[in-house]
């Protein structure tokens, strides 16, 4: 029912083990201290409830997103998928663009840095490898345009706003970041998760989700361009429709 779609969330995929979506900027994975209902897990868990309280279905978080990061979030259906995806989490690819101030001299590379977090709650590098956790992050130039840059950006490791952060360091902010980069005005983070390709936890096929408008730098703008027409939802090599249950 059209009344039970999920606020803030587009479907990408959904079948009897998981759903897959496409988040907003600014809205919560899950509910924090101050925020308890405004998530992708709440609208999740009511649209497939149906709005019935009394439902006892459930979905379970698998990875989230940044509040101010768009795009690919995949939830799971059953505890043995959840299980299944996370355990296998680390072989899956996970690929982002992000808009960034400057043009950097190298096109591309590997940013890699121990990561530990401070009592402020914001991430930095330390050469500590026992206090830190090791992070990796591929980029690689996409478009130069001005003072800007659009990268491709490929995470080799999850820790937390790893990208804004080695981006950061770098000299590199990403457009529209308040916490790691510099006060530009522009209220969007320019990053999100395009492309998440992972094993069916049910199926072990192998299967590519896209967001429905990847970022895209702007010459001389306050806020990312986005595509006119629509790319592609969902890749994979089922031939069954994105409503399919099996």
């Amino acid at each position: 029912m059209k009344k039970h779609q999920p606020k803030g969330l587009s479907i990408i995929h959904e079948d009897r083990d998981i759903i897959v979506v496409d988040k907003k900027a600014g809205l919560l994975t899950i509910a924090n201290e101050k925020v308890r209902e405004n998530t992708a897990y709440y609208a999740l868990t009511d649209y497939i409830r149906k709005g019935n309280q009394k439902s006892k279905k459930q979905i379970f978080i698998v990875h989230r997103l940044d509040k101010d990061t768009s795009g690919v979030v995949v939830f799971a259906k059953t505890p043995e998928a959840k299980n299944f995806l996370q355990d296998n989490w680390g072989t899956f690819q996970k690929k982002y663009y992000a808009v960034v101030h400057g043009i950097l001299p190298e096109k591309e590379g590997i940013i890699t840095s121990y990561l530990t977090e401070n009592s402020a709650h914001k991430m930095y590098s330390t050469k500590d490898t026992e206090e830190g956790k090791l992070a990796k992050t591929g980029y690689k130039v996409i478009k130069e345009s001005d003072n800007q840059s659009l990268l491709e950006i490929e995470l080799h490791t999850g820790r937390k706003n790893q990208i804004r952060v080695h981006l950061s360091e770098k000299g590199f902010p990403v457009i529209g970041d308040k916490k790691y980069g510099t006060k530009d005005g522009i209220r969007q983070l320019a990053l999100q998760s395009y492309s998440l390709t992972i094993t069916h936890p049910y199926s072990k096929e192998k299967m590519t989700f896209t967001a429905k408008y990847p970022l895209k730098a702007k010459k001389d703008t306050k806020q990312p361009e986005r595509p006119t027409s629509n790319t592609q939802h969902r890749t994979s090599n089922s031939r069954s429709s994105s409503k399919t249950r099996r």
